[in-house]
């Protein structure tokens, strides 16, 4: 005839958690030890964590599917890339690349001396930085077309000491170069220009792996540099590399710490002050610092399991502990109300399979609720925002399986959309630059790093 009553659900549950409930009361030092135990079995996995890390931006907070990589690969198809005949136009990323901006003081010229003299003594600094002791350098790194290192051209042409300079277009060698992408505040009468009052210079290196961890190095000591030169007399620099999002992303993801650290304190004082009783018998301090502790058992054992069995760490997880605790001490409360709503005069045992008999809908309820609120965006495939959900739900699971009074429910594995955009998000291959990646740099003496 099927279920048509309204307790089909909660009625097997209610008995079945009635006898783990009076399975607890009876034999309490197992539940205490065992999840003991193995937590500290399953907190080894944290020496894997650097190995794990992956902080990514692009995999992390874009679509794996989404349009703009199938994109991408759509115009690495089409339009194929030689690596030894290097064109800005054609790169399928950003790449590797080093840029700055020169910005004259007092709205001066600031191609003509004494500003573009220190852009040049500034220009000669960069090309001169070295890794490796000194074996490998700019002209070693650097990315090349017909065996030259591409050079900043807008350098070459005010030295060359041509009468007149067009713009935005301006012929060099019998080439035409167009000169409206490093040239700003520009001054022009009939084409021809008159002054400028910044200028954009980049450093494009070579993007192969095996000049990788080299030409890393190489934007390190960049950065190294113009931190030390932005004091400059005639010119205000700004400069920005193609590791500066990543870095960006890296450095601020753990500023939000200390305050989590004060919510979890405010939260476990909030717990600890609501069991408080001037009653010894009734008095539930006890109750509530276990309950905190169950969720940092949680924490540690899921954490840990995941990382045993290598699936990737990301940064974002970082603030899953306050959720867990969150979830944690609420159903920690709803056990403390159910536990005093019993007879004291009753033994533990008892107490306890009708505190879990109460208790289990009310937590069955907030759990499904919590799946659901994970499962948001689930049909939107990323690589790693994911593992987000992941954590949670695992370290759910955890800490309702380490005999801290709350039932087992299986952890759901669900997808969080990124929100950032991809890094090719056109088809046309000119817009696939890094020269589109530039304008979130600032015009003066601030640095991006």
């Amino acid at each position: 005839m099927g279920c048509r009553r309204t307790d089909c659900l909660s009625k097997p549950l209610s008995g079945l958690f009635e006898k783990l409930g009076s399975l607890v009361g009876s034999w309490p030092l197992y539940f205490f030890v065992i999840p003991l135990v193995l937590t500290a079995a399953l907190s080894g996995g944290f020496a894997f964590l650097k190995d794990r890390e992956d902080n990514d931006f692009e995999r992390q907070y874009t679509p794996k599917k989404g349009p703009s990589k199938a994109t991408r690969e759509f115009v690495k198809e089409n339009f194929p890339y030689n690596d030894s005949m290097f064109s800005e136009e054609r790169l399928y990323d950003p790449g590797n690349f080093a840029s700055l901006i020169a910005v004259s003081t007092n709205n001066l010229n600031v191609l003509a001396d004494p500003a573009f003299e220190e852009i040049l003594r500034l220009n000669n600094k960069i090309l001169n930085i070295t890794v490796y002791d000194g074996t490998l350098g700019f002209n070693d790194l650097c990315a090349k077309a017909y065996g030259e290192c591409v050079s900043n051209i807008i350098l070459d042409i005010v030295r060359s000491n041509e009468s007149s300079i067009t713009y935005p277009v301006h012929t060099y060698r019998s080439s035409p170069v167009f000169l409206g992408s490093v040239l700003g505040g520009v001054h022009a009468v009939n084409n021809s220009l008159i002054s400028a009052k910044a200028v954009k210079l980049f450093y494009y290196l070579d993007d192969t792996e095996s000049k990788a961890n080299a030409s890393r190095l190489w934007l390190r000591g960049f950065k190294k540099l113009l931190s030390e030169e932005l004091d400059k007399e005639h010119i205000d620099v700004s400069y920005y590399t193609s590791k500066s999002k990543q870095e960006e992303i890296d450095s601020h993801t753990t500023d939000g710490f200390p305050l989590f650290l004060i919510t979890y304190a405010c939260a476990i004082t909030f717990s600890l002050i609501s069991c408080l009783r001037f009653d010894n018998v009734r008095n539930k301090v006890w109750v509530a610092v276990f309950g905190v502790l169950s969720a940092g058992l949680a924490v540690l054992s899921s954490f840990g399991l995941l990382l045993y069995i290598g699936v990737p760490f990301v940064i974002t997880v970082a603030n899953s502990p306050f959720l867990i605790l969150g979830i944690g001490l609420n159903n920690m409360f709803v056990m403390v109300s159910d536990w005093q709503h019993t007879n004291v005069k009753e033994p533990v045992s008892k107490r306890m399979a009708h505190s879990y008999k109460d208790a289990v809908m009310p937590i069955t309820i907030t759990a499904l609720t919590d799946v659901l609120k994970f499962s948001i965006d689930i049909n939107i495939s990323s690589k790693h925002p994911w593992m987000h959900q992941l954590n949670v739900g695992c370290s759910r699971k955890s800490r309702r399986s380490s005999g801290s009074n709350f039932p087992s429910f299986p952890p759901v594995a669900a997808v969080h959309a990124g929100g950032l955009p991809t890094l090719s998000p056109s088809v046309t291959p000119v817009i696939l630059t890094p020269s589109s990646f530039q304008d979130e740099m600032p015009l003066g003496p601030h640095s991006v790093t």
